[in-house]
């Protein structure tokens, strides 16, 4: 199965002002960035861009500002689920408006606890809400309590709009039944997983250490594809430093800390996230440093 969405996809932080407030130009000057260095597709207000704390206002600004300067070039997904039906279908069809917006990620609705035949119910829901546009599972039972197991997501897949899944859960032998069931293009959740994932069949990874990583990445993925293990783990091994940096603390704070090194406007982040510690600062410091991004 091919890649519906481009191999690598960043899920981007969300830049924010000095007032708290949403940079768009800052968001729009990291995407194109990110697609100078390596990412195929973007991710708007995932885990990684803070929707938890973001307003749908500022959800779909975000989303018509990033998708309306690169989604002519590169697919722009808009994570508009939540663990409210009524509302992620709203969101959706609000921003299904907005040129430039491929697809929509479709988190299992958190808290809520719903079993599968409602989940299946929110996700036709949001399908319908898209119109001809795709949806991007996102299986991440770590932050959402529920599992979406292989027999659950073939399910959900008989839903015409869906297509993928971002597979965050670290059992391969799961991937490994979702590349072989054919409905559901692999993509990997977790940094880590997108060689392991790869070499099963996968197709590629909406990722994190991206922003950092993009263009090796997508060559771990590229090789892979190729047929070429031992070139992809050759530079997944030189990543490993990196992914563990990223993880000092909770995503998005390393990720953002990051790109801050590195030039961009972030803005820091909202309550209840805070700040990196020094410690955890001075951890993805030195990883930037030991790379030669910084001085």
């Amino acid at each position: 199965m091919g890649a519906p969405f481009g191999r690598i996809l960043t899920a981007m932080i969300t830049p924010f002002s000095e007032d708290g407030s949403i940079d768009l130009d800052e968001a729009v000057r990291l995407a194109e960035h990110l697609i100078a260095h390596g990412s195929e597709g973007l991710v708007v207000h995932g885990t990684t861009g803070e929707a938890s704390t973001l307003t749908d206002e500022e959800k779909l600004a975000l989303t018509e500002a990033v998708a309306g300067a690169v989604g002519d070039r590169v697919p722009v997904i808009s994570g508009t689920g939540s663990n409210d039906t009524a509302h992620s279908a709203h969101l959706t069809a609000q921003a299904a408006r907005f040129r430039g917006v491929a697809g929509f990620l479709c988190v299992t609705p958190y808290y809520n606890k719903p079993p599968i035949a409602g989940i299946e119910g929110h996700v036709r829901a949001m399908a319908d809400a898209a119109g001809d546009l795709p949806i991007v599972l996102y299986n991440i039972p770590q932050r959402v309590v529920l599992h979406l197991a292989p027999e659950d997501l073939e399910r959900l897949a008989r839903i015409d709009q869906v297509v993928a899944v971002k597979q965050a859960v670290t059992d391969l032998d799961e991937a490994r039944r979702v590349v072989e069931a054919g409905s559901l293009a692999l993509y990997a959740g977790n940094d880590d997983l997108v060689l392991p994932f790869a070499l099963l069949g996968g197709v590629g990874g909406i990722c994190v250490a991206s922003h950092v990583a993009g263009v090796e990445m997508t060559a771990i993925q590229a090789a892979a594809d190729a047929g070429d293990a031992s070139e992809a783990r050759r530079i997944d091994d030189g990543l490993q430093s990196l992914y563990e940096a990223l993880s000092v603390a909770v995503n998005p704070i390393p990720v953002k800390t990051a790109m801050e090194l590195l030039g961009f406007s972030t803005g820091g982040l909202r309550l209840p996230l805070v700040a990196a510690t020094d410690a955890e600062r001075e951890v993805v410091r030195a990883e930037l440093a030991a790379r030669g991004l910084i001085g």
